[in-house]
């Protein structure tokens, strides 16, 4: 019997690379670019099992090898957390490797396309540039769990190795990694939640722990070892019960429902009901919301211009957008439809602006982040000069701040190498868009 590994059969989704040119007959631990050529390095977290990246043009794919049950259930957890539009990697298949020398002969790969643009916890601490979103990822947590749970995913293995932080407009988005221990429910109870809170909780202390006794990072006085994890929590519960607790109103007060959507639509959330029960008398009546997401801004941007970006990132170029409306009105001396000044940024603010950036800076990985920052950069300077300074300044100033101070994972060149956690540079191959550190 040959001890060599082989590939039994594979489960794919449409529109991906089938991956048989990959080298099957060596454990993922085996691979070199030497026998496969696609492998790329990207900041990462730590994992208890193996984990590849591979390049198939602009898409990276993460393989992760598992015991074969595991595996099957972590990619059907997975496609349910993404039916229920909830913030995860993507699942793109599975596989039945041949392996002799595991028990039962067979072992499970896991695909998972990489998240462009995220960077591990460990990335947000260990590198220069990214002092100002180490705080940010207590709410970034807290909010992540808030939104798994509502709906009703149970983690059981929360910490902070298995997220991926995207940058949102000077804050940081998370999306969850690793689902080998989850479950899907219809609605979790408050067992479940609590649990999984003291998981979270236990987990958190232990990686900042680990991360505290590396001789190369410091962490901020803000992230107290043993104190961050119970702030997550708080931060939890303060959400969690805004969005679900229930408010008596009198059926005079009905304009008391739009401000209560409204109150929830600027933390992000979408409202997909409103429950409203009379009293025993009919004298009140008690309003309950049920939110779907946490993408109203994301929805309402990409509505009107079709541009694809985070929620706080969505909520900063809104803002934007109605500036424009305004100064149209006022111009015009008429109202002017949102979606017609969301036509005008686009095609005179936007568009042209990541255009000359291009130019001058190379390709986006993340262009609303991008955009975003150069918004910022513009608050700044006017700031500074008591006035406003203009998109186009800031923009030239920015490029200028950008070419003596370049900012990890949202610039890259298509040639350009892939730089490592551990600083070092590794070959990228034709890797468009991959995070460096």
């Amino acid at each position: 019997m040959s001890s060599a590994r082989a590939l039994n059969a594979i489960h794919l989704r449409q529109g991906h690379p089938d991956f048989l040119d990959l080298p099957w007959q060596l454990p993922l631990e085996s691979w070199t670019r030497a026998v496969c050529p696609r492998l790329v390095e990207v900041p990462r977290g730590l994992s208890r099992h193996t984990v590849v990246f591979v390049s198939y043009g602009a898409e990276i794919y993460a393989l992760k090898e598992l015991p074969i049950p595991i595996g099957q259930r972590e990619y059907d957890v997975l496609r349910g957390l993404e039916d229920r539009r909830l913030p995860s990697v993507t699942p793109v298949g599975h596989a039945r490797v041949r392996a002799p020398e595991q028990p039962g002969g067979e072992v499970a790969i896991l695909f998972t396309q990489f998240l462009s643009s995220s960077l591990p916890y460990r990335v947000l601490f260990m590198n220069k540039g990214m002092e100002r979103y180490r705080e940010r990822l207590l709410d970034a947590m807290a909010s992540l769990l808030v939104r798994l749970h509502l709906g009703g995913f149970y983690w059981g293995d929360c910490s902070l190795s298995n997220v991926l932080f995207r940058r949102d407009a000077g804050e940081l988005q998370a999306y969850a990694v690793d689902a080998e221990t989850s479950e899907l429910h219809a609605k979790l109870s408050d067992g479940q939640r609590e649990l999984d809170l003291l998981i979270m909780e236990e987990n958190v202390t232990g990686g900042l722990a680990d991360l505290a006794a590396m001789a190369e990072v410091e962490l901020p006085q803000s992230l107290d070892v043993y104190e961050t994890a119970p702030s997550i929590r708080q931060r939890y519960e303060r959400l969690w019960t805004e969005i679900n607790k229930e408010i008596s109103i009198s059926p005079r007060e009905s304009y008391r429902i739009h401000e209560r959507i409204r109150a929830l639509n600027e933390l992000g959330f979408s409202v997909g009901e409103v429950d409203l029960v009379a009293s025993g008398d009919g004298s009140q009546l008690r309003m309950r919301t049920i939110v779907t997401d946490r993408e109203y801004h994301r929805h309402q941007l990409h509505n009107l211009t079709g541009v694809v970006a985070e929620e706080r990132q969505a909520a900063l170029l809104l803002n934007e957008v109605r500036e424009l409306k305004a100064t149209l009105t006022r111009e015009l001396n008429r109202s002017v439809p949102l979606s017609v000044a969301a036509f005008r940024w686009l095609d005179e603010r936007f568009r042209p602006t990541l255009n000359r950036i291009s130019k001058d800076l190379g390709p986006a990985a993340d262009e609303a982040e991008l955009y975003c920052q150069v918004l910022e950069h513009k608050w700044f300077l006017s700031e500074r000069a008591k006035k406003d300074v203009g998109l186009e300044a800031a923009m030239k100033a920015y490029v200028k701040l950008r070419r003596e101070q370049p900012m990890p994972a949202l610039l890259r060149s298509e040639t350009a190498p892939l730089v490592g956690v551990d600083g070092a540079t590794r070959p990228s191959g034709s890797v468009k868009s991959v995070p460096s550190a």
